[in-house]
């Protein structure tokens, strides 16, 4: 049995392999996990929490949401890659776009929190923070480790609304406190800032044995570096030495590297020498 799903190159975050089969990546998750995985709806998911929302089809003026008013558009399920597809439109520019819904813009702070939870209770919680500085829609860089303890009741609910009796891992991406998207498993990008407790106590608990939840994770900084072609070895190795690891990018169409680092400035430094084009200025998230 094993982890099913993990990309290239990261097999070895991976330790110790479980006794079932555990799905790692949003096609898989989908796959083996029929009783919950309706959390893939994300119109269901957005109504569920209130949000003015509705099929693409269905005009939003009729939902009394005046034409200038920009709404967020995107497919209703997407394995693939949850964000492809998703943009912001006026309420009177929405397309017949069959497998598509719009939903009220929302605001505020953006984070992406992985949940371990057991028997549908949510035992344990990293949180991932997004920065404000962008490009597009996406954010430059995400702080994992981020001390968010007023989102843990938030999400605590949504655990127990959405998945009762599941256990395993799971992520809930939230935007001002409301939800976006739900997925059967963790932010795989991020486990190496998470510390060794964590993946023996996910193993531990998707096998049934005794699950003790594990402390709080170390932390550190994900940065993305959009642009086309590839990081050159004499910049890979520099940027090593500053303790910046780089990934190349080879399954995202228009972003060149992934950075990962304890040190935000070390980070952006890097990403600037591979021709990342950033504000002058970034503060921390």
């Amino acid at each position: 049995m094993a982890f099913i799903g993990i990309q290239s190159g990261r097999e070895a975050l991976f330790q110790p392999q479980p006794r079932h089969d555990v799905a790692v990546n949003d096609i898989n998750a989908w796959r083996m996990n029929p009783s919950h995985r309706r959390v893939y709806d994300r119109l269901s998911l957005a109504l569920a929490a209130g949000l003015r929302a509705a099929p693409c089809g269905l005009p939003p003026a009729d939902y009394g949401i005046a034409p200038q008013v920009i709404l967020f558009v995107k497919p209703i399920i997407n394995l693939a890659g949850m964000a492809k597809g998703a943009r912001a439109l006026r309420a009177d520019q929405m397309p017949d776009e069959p497998g598509s819904f719009w939903c009220e813009q929302l605001s505020g702070e953006q984070s992406s929190s992985d949940c371990l939870v057991d028997q549908g209770e949510a035992r344990w919680f990293a949180h991932t923070r997004a920065s404000d500085a962008r490009d597009g829609a996406r954010p430059l860089y995400w702080e994992v480790g981020a001390r968010m303890p007023h989102l843990e009741p938030i999400l605590g609910g949504l655990v127990r609304h959405h998945l009762p009796g599941y256990s395993g891992l799971c992520n809930i991406e939230l935007i001002g406190g409301q939800p976006v998207e739900m997925h059967l498993r963790g932010s795989n990008g991020f486990f190496d800032f998470y510390g060794p407790e964590f993946m023996p106590a996910w193993v531990a608990l998707v096998d049934g044995q005794r699950f003790e939840p594990p402390p709080a994770i170390p932390g550190g900084y994900v940065i993305s570096v959009f642009g086309k072609g590839e990081p050159a070895p004499e910049l890979i190795k520099a940027a090593q030495a500053q303790g910046v690891r780089v990934q190349p990018d080879n399954h995202t169409k228009d972003r060149l590297a992934i950075l990962r680092t304890r040190d935000l400035d070390a980070g952006l430094q890097i990403a600037r020498t591979l021709g990342a084009k950033l504000p002058k200025t970034i503060k921390s998230a």
